[in-house]
Parts: C-alpha cells; structure tokens; sequence
C-alpha cells in the first residue's frame, strides 16, 4: 500500500474544502449532482472514444496502482538471480530447469527457459527486450487513460458552466430558478479543474513513475540473465546488478 498516495489525496480534498469551510461556505454546496454528471459522464465518454478497449479497461485497472503498487522488490531479484548462477556455475544450467515452474514472474520464467534451452546472451537479450518493448508500449498508452481524462475534464467543466448559463438565461423570468443554474455553472467548473487537477493528472503521473520502475526491474533481469548465460562470477554479476539500486 502506497500511504503517501491516501495521505495526498486526503490533503487534497482537506485543503479544498477546508478552504470552502473558512470561507463560511457549506459543503452543501459543493454537492452538485447535474455539474457532477456533466463532468464526469463527458469527461468518460471522451477518454472512452479515444481509447481502445484493450488500452481502456487496462489503464482502469492500473488505477490502483496509485494506492497499491505492483510489488518490484529489486533486492530479492538480484539476490535469486546471484542464486541461480551460483547453481549454475557448481552444477551446470541445466540444473535450473527443475526451478522453472516455481517462478511466478511469467518474464523471469521465460528468461530462465530460454537459457535452460541454450540459447546465447544475445538471443536471450533480444527476445526479452521485444517482450520489455511491448510490456512499455501498452501500459504507458494505459497510463495516458489518466492523463487524457485529466485534459478533458477542465474542458467539460467550462461545458457545464456554459449550460448552466444558458439555464439561467432561460429563467430569467423566474428568480427562483436562478441560483440552481448559477450553481452548477460555477460547481461544473471546480469539478472539472479539481478533478483533473487533484486525482486525473497526479495518479497518471504516479503511474507512469511505478512503471519506469517496473522497466529497469526487468531490464536489470535481462542483464543478469545474460551474464549467467556468459559464465559470469556471482559475485561479478551481484556488483553489477547492485548498480541498479537507488
């Protein structure tokens, strides 16, 4: 679980309406059903249009890794990879061909199954890297989910604002029908800014920040994997896997 995610969206939200309350606001009044509609429905229907399917419900799902990020723990990666060519070295690579159905990572099991097989450094290498290249491409274009809803939503805020002056236009004649329109032209506005703002931009940021984690993790296997298939020392190959470290 990532705190200082939950810990900056409630600051966030504790900020603004804070604010709202000290200005002798009500929070009330922030709670406008039709403004929150307006925004949220245009602002899913257009990321919905530009989007794939594949890419769409992906990045959805990458969502949560804002607050609970996939796991990348780099020291037991080098420390299992320093195992294996340790095994390697003593017995041979072929002895890793009894691990590879306890490697849960598919990337790392198909690294390990491609030097069991026999295949060189740099074959190893290529074919992993298209695998890294393909991983990049689709979850950076999911990232983007994010990123476009938090371009589209201050768009869609000015939409609901500018309907809720044209309801107020409308109903001039009749002043009791004013504040709502007025409402919800304003309250479009903070929904569209706020949101884009304060969840859209921040969480594909951060999501963009654990995926180029989650490159240099598999890019820093590929390393080892090839320096095993080299013949490499432990030792050699741990010092230089620990250079990938923060």
């Amino acid at each position: 679980m990532d705190k200082l995610s939950f810990f900056g969206l409630l600051i966030a939200l504790t900020g603004v309406i804070g604010g709202q309350l000290l200005e002798g606001g009500a929070v009330v009044v922030l709670m406008q059903a039709a403004a929150f509609f307006i925004v949220f429905g245009g602002t899913l229907g257009a990321v919905m249009l530009q989007s794939t399917r594949p890419v769409f419900f992906k990045g959805i799902r990458m969502g949560g890794w804002a607050f609970v990020p996939p796991k990348s723990d780099f020291e037991q990666t080098i420390q299992q990879i320093v195992d294996w060519s340790v095994l390697a070295r003593r017995d041979g690579v072929l002895m890793l061909d009894g691990l590879i159905d306890g490697i849960s990572d598919p990337f790392v099991k198909r690294g390990v199954q491609l030097l069991v097989d026999g295949n060189s450094a740099e074959k190893i290498r290529d074919v992993l890297e298209v695998d890294i290249d393909t991983y990049e491409q689709l979850h950076w274009q999911s990232a983007r989910v994010w990123e476009s809803a938090g371009g589209y939503a201050p768009t869609i805020g000015i939409i609901g604002a500018v309907l809720g002056l044209v309801h107020v236009m409308q109903s001039l004649g009749e002043p009791s029908k004013l504040g709502a329109g007025i409402a919800v032209a304003f309250i479009s506005t903070i929904y569209g800014v706020g949101l884009a703002n304060l969840v859209f931009l921040p969480i594909a940021n951060k999501l963009k920040s654990i995926l180029m984690g989650q490159v240099k993790r598999r890019t820093m296997i590929i390393d080892g994997l090839t320096m095993l298939a080299n013949g490499e020392h432990p030792r050699f190959i741990e010092i230089k896997l620990r250079g990938y470290l923060d």
